[in-house]
């Protein structure tokens, strides 16, 4: 019989796979995109980055919910200054 941890440990395996993914996308647009683009970002971390940190740290699915929502904020009426991934 499994135990617990080691199917607690396959799932975050398969979350960190399929987020590579996306991970790849936002690699992309920091690479390729981001510097001929103004600086714009109204956070700290850049939206970028949190978004990274999010897909990183919760997977593809809250991950990518928690840069939606972030991108959302991201705009002249919207918030600034530090806001950190959960």
């Amino acid at each position: 019989m499994q135990s617990a941890g080691f199917w607690k440990q396959s799932w975050n395996t398969f979350k960190r796979i399929c987020a590579l993914p996306l991970i790849a996308l936002v690699k992309f647009y920091q690479l390729c995109i981001s510097p001929f683009t103004p600086p714009s970002c109204r956070f700290t971390p850049t939206c970028s980055q949190y978004a990274l940190e999010a897909l990183r740290k919760y997977g593809p699915l809250k991950g990518l919910w928690l840069t939606l929502r972030r991108l959302a904020r991201c705009h002249p009426w919207g918030g600034s200054g530090y806001d950190p991934v959960p």
